[in-house]
């Protein structure tokens, strides 16, 4: 049987799953190819200056207020972009798009091509990896399905979750400075990951990590090769009985209260997690078949997406009340198996890559509109103007979710609630990998503070 796309119940995406592992081959024979030659002519490092763009626009429309406050930012950012002037679309865009929509660039996971991109606001590519001669001989980086800058701008984090690993990418030397998980190698043991997604490197530079098909989320400490705390067992029977239990969980999302805000794909569920494994409250996104990557738009106000044909982006409260919803069931503004969408800070639009149309775009809230798009609809490639699946987004720095939230990431202090299940929260040795402690076990598995959680299997 294929393996399921995203970590989704067995049999959906047989075909998509053969297209990726034909990717998979063809990435690797490329890279063979490319050793010969480099072992027949020597090292050749083709070095690109990252291009910086010159012109500006004017600040976006403001209805909406930035989600939380101004960006915070403590070092200088390699992809600087001075609102002031007008710019025109390039010709990579969309026809219609309007690129002051954008603060600033935009960071793209291009899962198919076996790549990240920065493009600026006019459609021109200003920054890529790999590009020719970065990658050491014998290392890979294979369908990178969601990227986002660390909170100092300096760096990425990329899940390569059909690869079975999360890597650490220098934009200035354009290197892997550290992975976790083995390349092509699935496993629940220490040093491996199972289809993990949407890692995050917060304060004391620890990476979130969902591990969908192990059930689990993970804290990893950058530079080690063992999680420092699992929260919830690590088993692969997966349904929503947080936070012993997750349903394929593949979203950990900070908060700005400083607790993670955790998706499940399987029943639909949403939850606040404190940092020490509480759940403080859980409700279904209102009529979504597949949630994926929620986050906040602002107090109270949460975004996810439906990876579905069609996809929907849906705006909900923590009651599980529809605010918004996007989701056209035909023609260009049809979504197909979107995978994450963000807020715009300037103005409220929403971000999102749509990954089974290759493109990622900017839709307008207020009119339902998408004013903005990178990608040929329906058309995969590589050339400047075109992406391969796409399946995951972020703004650059100042404007990226982490930096703009810097101030109020969680801090992680590697401890447990009391009165947990037993193996609901643990603290484990980041040498060993071995139990340190462990959540106490307590009466029943259901959340300490329940506030508008339905039983699972319920509607939303």
């Amino acid at each position: 049987m294929a393996t399921p796309r995203r970590g989704a119940p067995s049999g959906r995406g047989a075909a998509a799953d053969a297209r990726r592992a034909a990717r998979r081959r063809a990435a690797r024979r490329k890279g063979q190819i490319r050793l010969a030659a480099l072992v027949s002519v020597g090292v050749l490092a083709v070095v690109l200056a990252v291009v910086v763009p010159g012109a500006s626009r004017p600040p976006g429309r403001t209805t909406r207020p930035p989600a939380h406050g101004r960006p915070v930012l403590t070092a200088a950012v390699p992809f600087p972009w001075h609102p002031g002037h007008r710019v025109v679309a390039g010709p990579n865009l969309a026809p219609g798009s309007d690129p002051s929509v954008l603060p600033g660039d935009v960071l793209i996971a291009d899962e198919g091509n076996n790549r990240l991109l920065v493009v600026d606001p006019t459609g021109r590519i200003v920054w890529q990896f790999p590009r020719p001669g970065e990658l050491p001989v014998g290392t890979t980086f294979l369908e990178p399905d969601d990227a986002f800058f660390t909170a100092s701008g300096r760096q990425i984090i990329a899940t390569e979750e059909n690869d079975q690993v999360v890597s650490l990418v220098d934009v200035r030397t354009g290197r892997i400075v550290w992975r976790y998980g083995q390349p092509g190698v699935a496993g629940s043991g220490v040093g491996q990951l199972s289809n993990p997604d949407d890692a995050m490197v917060l304060p004391g530079n620890k990476v979130v990590i969902a591990d969908i098909r192990n059930c689990s989320i993970l804290v990893v400490p950058v530079g080690a090769h063992a999680p420092a705390q699992r929260f919830g067992l690590n088993e692969t029977a997966c349904y929503h009985d947080p936070p012993l239990r997750f349903g394929s969980p593949n979203g950990a999302f900070p908060l700005p209260d400083g607790n993670f805000l955790v998706t499940e794909i399987n029943g639909d569920w949403a939850s606040e997690m404190t940092t020490s494994g509480r759940i403080l409250w859980s409700t279904h996104p209102p009529g979504v078949a597949y949630p994926s990557d929620t986050n906040e738009m602002a107090p109270g106000r949460y975004l996810t997406v439906d990876y579905s044909i069609p996809g929907q982006i849906v705006e909900f409260d923590r009651q599980g009340h529809l605010l918004w919803r996007y989701g056209p069931s035909s023609g260009p503004g049809e979504l197909r198996t979107p995978s994450l969408c963000e807020p715009v800070p300037s103005n409220g639009d929403i971000l999102c890559n749509d990954d089974g149309d290759d493109r990622v775009i900017v839709v307008d809230p207020r009119t339902d509109r998408i004013v903005w798009q990178y990608g040929h609809t329906g058309v995969a490639g590589s050339a400047p103007g075109y992406l391969s699946g796409p399946d995951g987004v972020d703004l650059a720095p100042p404007h990226s979710m982490l930096v703009r939230h810097a101030a109020t990431l969680p801090r992680l202090p590697l401890t447990c609630a009391t009165a947990l299940p037993l193996g609901a929260c643990t603290v484990l040795d980041a040498t060993s990998g071995t139990p340190a402690t462990s959540g106490t076990p307590a009466t029943s598995g259901t959340p300490a503070t329940s506030g508008t959680a339905p039983a699972p299997g319920s509607s939303g």
